[in-house]
């Protein structure tokens, strides 16, 4: 399958099974999608996302408990 470069920061790739991924320039998987349109706009999404919050994967983790009885 052959990927296309989208707004020069992301491409989009459809796989054999009909499903869309797309990855940044650097090949790390951001989204799956359904479709190609939806591919591109959650991967758009998903980057304006990071740029506006300053986005650090990994960055950040959270652990929780649950104490119960029965």
């Amino acid at each position: 399958m052959t990927k296309e470069l989208i707004d020069d920061e992301f491409y989009v790739e459809q796989k054999k099974w009909g499903t869309w991924d797309s990855y940044d320039k650097d090949g790390k998987c951001i989204v799956t999608s359904l479709t190609e349109e939806d591919c591109v706009r959650a991967t758009r999404f998903i980057l304006k996302f990071r740029q506006e919050t300053q986005y650090e994967e990994n960055a950040t983790t959270y652990s929780g408990s649950v104490d119960y009885k029965l």
